[in-house]
């Protein structure tokens, strides 16, 4: 195992580096498919039942995750 691989701190900046990463190609993904299918923005809304927070249970807030969805799905919709 490498320096890089062992370091906590780095693990976490390339994790959220990887998460920014994903959140943005996801993002324009669904912008654009969105702009060809509007009816997509309601569905991923309807879904939003389904998303639940996958983290300890002591840090777990469900509806936390939702609200961040629905934020992302507002933005979509203003951007229409």
């Amino acid at each position: 195992m490498t320096q890089k691989q062992s370091d906590p701190a780095l693990q976490i900046v390339e994790a959220r580096r990887r998460e920014m990463a994903i959140e943005h190609l996801l993002f324009g993904t669904i912008r654009f498919v969105s702009q060809h299918h509007p009816e997509l923005l309601d569905e991923l809304d309807a879904s939003l039942d389904h998303l639940w927070d996958k983290g300890p249970d002591d840090e777990r807030d469900d509806e936390a995750v939702r609200e961040v969805a629905r934020r992302f799905i507002g933005s979509l919709r203003v951007e229409r």
